[in-house]
């Protein structure tokens, strides 16, 4: 697996993780990010949600589709913008920054395996 391949799949199982303690135990994590506990749906979705697109960033790492991979970068270089603006509204707690923390790390880690030389992702025997 190639070094861009290798960030965006193991982000993917930091998205599953997230996802399934969000569907399984959503008020473990909650109050960790100034959330009150809750028994409404909507986090439990948002585990759902978070656990497809961990499948998706684990297939497209594991199967090298680095479009996806690039395109990801922008995306997620994004949360911590958007977590900014909510916390600048007064909307959720400065903590919840940290929950952007991993998309930022791990956009910067994909933006720079992308960028990387060329030629450390020919195959064997082709050099």
């Amino acid at each position: 697996m190639s070094h861009p391949g290798k960030s965006v799949f193991l982000f993917g199982l930091y998205m599953l993780l997230l996802g399934a303690a969000l569907v399984l135990a959503p008020n473990l994590l909650l109050p960790l990010f100034g959330f009150a506990l809750t028994d409404e749906v909507w986090i439990r979705v948002m585990g759902q949600l978070a656990l497809y697109l961990g499948v998706y960033y684990v297939w497209a790492g594991y199967t090298e589709r680095r479009e996806f991979m690039a395109l990801t970068v922008a995306i997620r270089l994004s949360v911590p913008v958007f977590f900014a603006a909510f916390v600048a509204a007064g909307l959720i707690s400065p903590v919840l920054l940290l929950l952007a923390l991993p998309d930022l790390c791990s956009a910067l880690w994909t933006w720079r395996a992308l960028k990387a030389p060329t030629a450390s992702r020919q195959p064997l025997g082709n050099a």
